[in-house]
């Protein structure tokens, strides 16, 4: 049996589904309560010496899950002035960026688009192409699919909670 007809068996597709989606909530959801658990102030500290600081994770964050708005179809994104400071740019660059306040608001607002979408697809359109691959390239690749996009994004956010395990630590 072929593994595109695993795929298509009755329930396989919404199993998958529902187990990356839970992973997915689920770290953002501690992600959100590990924000919520520190002040502005603690989060200009450093995850460790000449390191990334809070303000600064929760900015490239919310920039990470802003772009995956038009990856995933789901509209263009709320914060592109977020790219530049966060993504484009390190940290202790000399660029202008948004307070800690509007971060966390960005933050809040971005993840309540991206669930409102997520919650709308069926399981079926989570094996569909994102936006960033070609037809061509899509069908010699089928695992570059929006499933895969969050599965990343969540492994990516995974990373950067622990980097905030290290900045509460220091409380």
């Amino acid at each position: 049996m072929s593994s595109t007809t695993e795929i298509n068996k009755p329930g396989t597709q919404e199993t998958l589904v529902k187990m990356v989606l839970d992973a997915w909530h689920g770290t953002t959801k501690r992600m959100t309560a590990a924000l919520d658990s520190l002040t502005d102030e603690e989060l200009q500290r450093e995850a460790s010496p000449n390191r990334n600081t809070g303000t600064y994770l929760l900015g490239h964050l919310t920039a990470v899950h802003d772009a995956m708005l038009p990856l995933l179809g789901f509209g263009d994104k709320l914060y592109p002035h977020l790219e530049k400071p966060f993504i484009a740019t390190p940290d202790k660059a000399e660029v202008e960026k948004p307070t800690v306040s509007e971060l966390r608001q960005h933050w809040k607002a971005v993840n309540e688009k991206l669930n409102q979408h997520i919650a709308a697809l069926k399981p079926a359109d989570w094996f569909t192409k994102h936006s960033s691959v070609s037809a061509e390239d899509f069908e010699k690749e089928p695992y570059r699919n929006k499933l895969n996009i969050i599965l990343g994004r969540t492994n990516h956010l995974n990373y950067h909670l622990g980097q905030f395990t290290f900045v509460k630590e220091k409380k």
